[in-house]
């Protein structure tokens, strides 16, 4: 009796010895994750990952919210109402320098998309000619923000040229209509532009081509986000990335997930759309160190140009304490 009594105890001791050995069940984590536009192909990846789990797996219960633009997504992150968001690295330098408490954690595009777009019978074809001429996006706009420094560079009278005020919807018709003569948008827009305009009648203005080759698309966070809770986030980071491999690897899979989560988009538009930012990807540097990571040296030639030209910065801006790769997870690209 004694015995069986002992045997007993031992295996209750060792049962709970078990129980608090092993590891505890994760709460969890709720994200907010500000996109900067309404839905377009450079979104495909954050349903990927949400369609596959890979936000779950982690723990994450990710919300994808839309924006009117890089400044908006900034300004949700900075608020608390985002914990995460998708921003122009060239808006985000600007709020650094005016308080804003964000960091960039992972580059989207390798090389910019920053462009405008025009019509042949505007006669534009370089910066100089925009002068006199009525430009339309919304407040928020990314390019609207940058366009003073992008001006400047090229001895633009930023005073000689009008701003029309938009809804971001409103862009193609803004140019289609004539109400405007361009409107800055990614390159990777051009099926929408097409579309809108005519092919035969687009003419686009890459801002590369311009002396602006800078870091663009980029996955920033809020400092709060960075400090108090780094395995979300890196986690977070991690698991977009993973999205953004599979569109890579198997653009039409991506095309039906983002179909299937947002029925309204377009695919004649979102699959040439999603196709351009590929090609903003596919870089030796990612091949190289893994999709998102940020070149210190090209990210400080956009900080420097930043400083230099934007008109209004409170301070100049350092660099390192524009972005981090301390939350990079290398996820590799595939391979061609």
């Amino acid at each position: 009796m004694k015995r069986a009594m002992l045997v007993t105890l031992v295996a209750t001791v060792l049962a709970l010895a078990a129980v608090a050995a092993a590891p505890q069940a994760q709460p969890v984590q709720k994200v907010v994750f500000a996109l900067n536009w309404f839905a377009v192909g450079d979104h495909a990846a954050y349903w990927v990952a949400l369609e596959k789990g890979y936000y779950r797996a982690r723990g994450l219960d990710v919300d994808l919210v839309n924006s009117k633009g890089s400044g908006d997504s900034i300004a949700k992150v900075d608020t608390g109402r985002a914990d995460i968001g998708l921003a122009d690295a060239v808006v985000v330098i600007p709020r650094v320098s005016q308080g804003a408490k964000i960091r960039i954690v992972g580059a989207v595009f390798d090389h910019t998309p920053l462009n405008i777009w025009t019509r042949k019978d505007t006669g534009i074809t370089r910066p100089k000619d925009l002068e006199g001429k009525v430009l339309a996006a919304p407040p928020g706009d990314s390019q609207r923000q940058l366009f003073p420094a992008f001006a400047k560079l090229n001895g633009v009278d930023e005073a000689r040229v009008t701003w029309l005020t938009i809804e971001p919807a409103a862009k193609f018709v803004a140019l289609a209509e004539k109400r405007a003569d361009a409107v800055p948008d990614y390159t990777t827009g051009q099926p929408f532009w097409e579309k809108a305009v005519g092919k035969d009648n687009l003419v686009r203005m890459p801002w590369s081509q311009f002396g602006f080759d800078v870091y663009s698309m980029s996955i920033f966070a809020s400092e709060k986000t960075v400090a108090e809770r780094p395995r979300v986030l890196r986690d977070f980071v991690a698991a977009s990335y993973m999205g953004w491999r599979d569109v890579m690897q198997d653009p039409k899979a991506a095309l039906a997930i983002f179909k299937k989560r947002v029925p309204d988009i377009d695919l004649s538009l979102i699959e040439p759309n999603m196709m351009l930012g590929l090609e903003l990807m596919r870089t030796e540097r990612y091949a190289t160190h893994g999709i998102g990571w940020i070149e210190r040296g090209k990210m400080c030639k956009t900080v420097e140009l930043i400083n230099t030209y934007m008109p209004g910065m409170p301070r100049k801006v350092g660099c390192d304490e524009v972005f981090t790769n301390d939350f990079l997870t290398k996820i590799e690209p595939p391979k061609r």
